[in-house]
């Protein structure tokens, strides 16, 4: 079950196409979705968490705490709408693209793809990529 949360003043526009979408990308690689939980905040929401949890004091777009078990996808995943927004106006792309984006990156992490290589960040973006072309579909 896929559940959206909301710690500021965002809404998604169309839950129920997005859960649709996250579960075929799972299935698409064999995995399952079990409990995902979608947090959407504002930067100082997630730095907190950042400092908190991780010993980082930066902003960050995505923080994804993963719970999975084998091929279940388990987790929650905090996205700030803010450094989404300024994402999006640095890579011009839409506020939707890079929300999308961030949002089955967190999901991709889950199913194992990691992003600190060069290669690993080229094999998260292409998957990142195919994820986001299902979407329009």
């Amino acid at each position: 079950m896929i559940e959206f949360n909301y710690e500021t003043e965002f809404i998604l526009e169309d839950e129920t196409s997005l859960k649709n979408w996250i579960n075929a990308v799972a299935s698409q690689q064999e995995f399952e979705v079990g409990e995902i939980n979608y947090i959407f905040c504002d930067d100082a929401y997630l730095h907190k968490l950042n400092v908190e949890f991780l010993d980082h004091d930066t902003l960050t777009d995505i923080i994804s705490f993963d719970n999975s078990l084998g091929k279940l996808l388990n987790g929650d995943i905090f996205i700030s709408v803010e450094r989404v927004k300024d994402n999006a106006d640095d890579f011009k792309v839409t506020f939707q693209e890079e929300l999308h984006r961030v949002m089955i990156h967190g999901i991709l992490h889950y199913m194992g793809y990691k992003d600190k290589s060069e290669d690993e960040k080229k094999e998260m973006r292409k998957q990142e990529n195919l994820a986001i072309l299902k979407l329009s579909n």
